[in-house]
């Protein structure tokens, strides 16, 4: 094992550790979240009100040492509101950008799916290439520029369902449930001497792994991930299975193949490991495939899931030996 993937594993040990202070029995989570922030990629925070999906990315950024920014999607929100615009300066007679909430590290789009689309089109270009264009001009976003968009999985009254472009652009759909009994419990006694969560983040007492531009070096440390071509292969069959299963519409595309591959090396690395096994894929792929498959409507009208259709799909291919 390489000297820096020694220093990864380390720096993922504390960032676990300081993250559950305040995220309380959500570890599948708070992994998930790293895998994704590894990866470089973007996350799908799913949820009902009140599992901590925002304080999740809050905890990260601190953690991580990155600038972090939250943005309330609504109906009426603008374009403009979320990349910024050019307001003409009277004093010095010419137009000043004034930046959004965009430019920032890490960034919280809060119930993505209650803006409609010309607003949620406004993420696109900043997932794909982290850039954003104001007037004709382009403009380079932060080297973690990282998004964690939240949405409400019961809830759809007055919402704008996210278009397949934009959910093929998370890496991850992350899934929040209620925690259990004794985390709950937990968090009751918290509540009563004045502990809370948010108080934990708030007086200082959750600290930073990495100062402020060491994530990208750390990300470095994936290269050093080995992953064989039968596993690659692997993946490739499990991605091509799901455009010719029978329950599936329409299957994932190239995107979801790098996404495997990517997020089964951060897999790995957070199991601290320096190779990627068939199990690393399995434990990718629903997080991975469900969001952009479409089912046809038959398996849905009898009660089929995305989730069911990738796990009859990882038991028909091979795995490699």
């Amino acid at each position: 094992m390489t000297e820096r993937l020694e220093q990864l594993h380390q720096t993922l040990e504390a960032a676990r550790a300081e993250t559950a202070k305040v995220i309380l029995g959500q570890k599948e989570a708070i992994d998930a979240a790293l895998i994704v922030i590894l990866a470089r990629q973007h996350a799908l925070l799913e949820g009902v009100p009140g599992v901590a999906k925002t304080l999740l990315a809050r905890t990260l950024a601190r953690v991580l040492g990155c600038e972090f920014a939250r943005i309330q999607f609504t109906p009426d929100l603008m374009p403009a509101d979320i990349t910024g615009t050019n307001i003409f300066n009277f004093a010095r007679n010419e137009f000043t950008l004034v930046r959004g909430p965009v430019f920032t590290s890490f960034l919280l789009a809060d119930e993505i799916n209650r803006a409609p689309a010309k607003t949620q089109s406004a993420l696109l270009q900043a997932m794909q290439e982290r850039t954003v264009t104001i007037d004709r001009e382009t403009y380079s976003l932060p080297e973690n520029f990282t998004v964690f968009a939240t949405q409400n999985p019961i809830e759809y009254e007055g919402t704008y369902p996210l278009p397949e472009a934009q959910k093929d652009r998370f890496l991850l759909k992350i899934p929040m449930a209620a925690p259990e009994r004794e985390d709950e419990l937990d968090l009751a006694r918290r509540m009563l001497d004045g502990n809370s969560p948010e108080a934990t983040l708030e007086n200082g007492r959750v600290g930073a792994v990495l100062r402020a531009g060491e994530l990208a070096r750390a990300r470095c440390a994936l290269e050093d991930v080995v992953m064989r071509d039968e596993i690659a292969a692997y993946i490739v069959d499990i991605t091509r299975r799901t455009r010719v299963h029978e329950s599936i519409l329409v299957g994932a595309g190239p995107r979801a193949t790098q996404a495997m591959v990517v997020s089964s090396r951060a897999h790995a690395a957070l199991a601290m490991r320096d190779f990627v096994t068939p199990d690393d894929v399995k434990a990718m792929a629903i997080p991975v495939l469900e969001h952009r498959l479409i089912l046809r409507p038959e398996f849905e009208i009898e009660g089929m899931t995305a989730g069911e259709a990738v796990e009859n799909i990882l038991e028909s291919v091979a795995v490699p030996l």
